[in-house]
């Protein structure tokens, strides 16, 4: 399986000709989605769902079934459901969206592991029952602090990890987190700029 990182919290993958968007929002390159099969939505936040590119994009979208996304039609999913998208099996895990600041109000977030392999838990730091291989750990966001992110990459210990929720910080920031997850929670970190794959 190939992973491709966009700008954000979108990543692309793509095994023997089918491709499978998690997380193409309003900040994420529109090549992502180019020849995508299906989208997957973690949640309603604009920076991870752009309504208005999914909806002419004719392919099929699963989002959280208690989601808010007015002008897309999507497919609900509920926490412990699995399904089949684009030929990825997938297994929605978690359910609400991590906690926000000052009891601001949370909503629905599914994480999703692809193929028993690759975990994306949207704005969650949900850890899953079974084990991870590839995990795609949220770097930064108004919800979260480092020391939350490294403790759930050393919770879940996959093989590798990989950087995403990560469009709000500068390049000294980045520095600074890269340093931190490669230090502190070291399985197979790695950053992948927009546009690289592994």
């Amino acid at each position: 399986m190939q992973i491709v990182k966009y700008t954000h919290a979108c990543v692309r993958l793509e095994h023997d000709g089918r491709v499978l968007v998690i997380d193409p929002g309003t900040w994420s390159e529109p090549a992502a989605l180019a020849g995508a099969d299906a989208v997957l939505v973690t949640h309603e936040h604009a920076d991870h769902v752009d309504v208005l590119r999914l909806a002419g994009l004719g392919v099929p979208v699963y989002a959280p079934a208690e989601a808010n996304i007015p002008r897309l039609e999507v497919t609900g999913v509920s926490s412990g459901e699995e399904f089949t998208a684009a030929g990825f099996r997938i297994r929605a895990v978690g359910g609400r969206h991590a906690v926000i600041y000052g009891g601001q109000p949370d909503c629905a977030n599914l994480g999703y592991v692809i193929d028993e392999a690759v975990y994306h838990p949207g704005d969650s730091l949900h850890v899953p029952e079974q084990p991870i291989e590839t995990l795609l750990v949220p770097a930064q966001g108004s919800w979260m602090k480092m020391a939350e992110a490294i403790d759930f990459v050393k919770a879940i210990k996959p093989q590798r990890t990989f950087a995403i929720h990560d469009a709000q910080i500068n390049d000294r920031g980045l520095s600074s987190v890269n340093g931190w997850l490669a230090e502190e929670a070291d399985y197979g970190y790695r950053y992948l700029m927009p546009g690289q794959s592994l």
